[in-house]
């Protein structure tokens, strides 16, 4: 059984490598997408604050289709190059945004949302899985520590998958 730690960090660096170990343990062994992407989804959104969405859009060859999280629903279908998460999978770049309301063309699948990050995540190939995507209802929420700590974690993801 796995069990969720909820050790107090000194600092978010501290946070995300405990996290990210956690992430290792839980996802070891295991190399079906869904099944790793719903308890990476599920292991994020209960161990970080202030979030209310983190989860998946994977490629589908022609957009980014929502697959597992947690939160609200979400909006289903993002062409790539739209939103954050398109903007994300269409440069391949994380998208750290501090405040959703001044990012042109942001989705608003939840109203609440504030600030989002998102990773994208490619294959060895070179080849797009899709976004990993975080909300959340406060501005500024996220910051450098988030986006080292997020890459660190979706590496991990990655990895568990080869």
């Amino acid at each position: 059984m796995f069990h969720l730690s909820t050790t107090t960090f000194a600092s978010k660096r501290e946070h995300y490598a405990e996290l990210a170990s956690q992430a290792r343990g839980l996802l070891a062994g295991e190399r079906d997408l869904i099944a790793n992407a719903a308890n990476f989804s599920a292991l994020v959104f209960h161990s970080l604050h202030d979030l209310n969405w983190a989860g998946f859009y994977l490629f589908d060859g022609t957009e980014l289709v929502v697959g597992p999280f947690q939160g609200k629903p979400a909006c289903v279908r993002i062409a790539l190059g739209r939103g954050v998460c398109g903007t994300a999978a269409q440069t391949r770049e994380i998208q750290l945004v501090r405040d959703v309301n001044a990012f042109e063309g942001h989705i608003a699948c939840d109203a609440a949302s504030q600030s989002e990050i998102v990773v994208p995540l490619v294959k060895a190939d070179g080849s797009l899985l899709g976004v990993w995507d975080v909300d959340s209802p406060r501005v500024g929420r996220f910051d450098e520590d988030d986006r080292a700590g997020m890459a660190a974690l979706c590496a991990v993801f990655m990895a568990s998958l080869a």
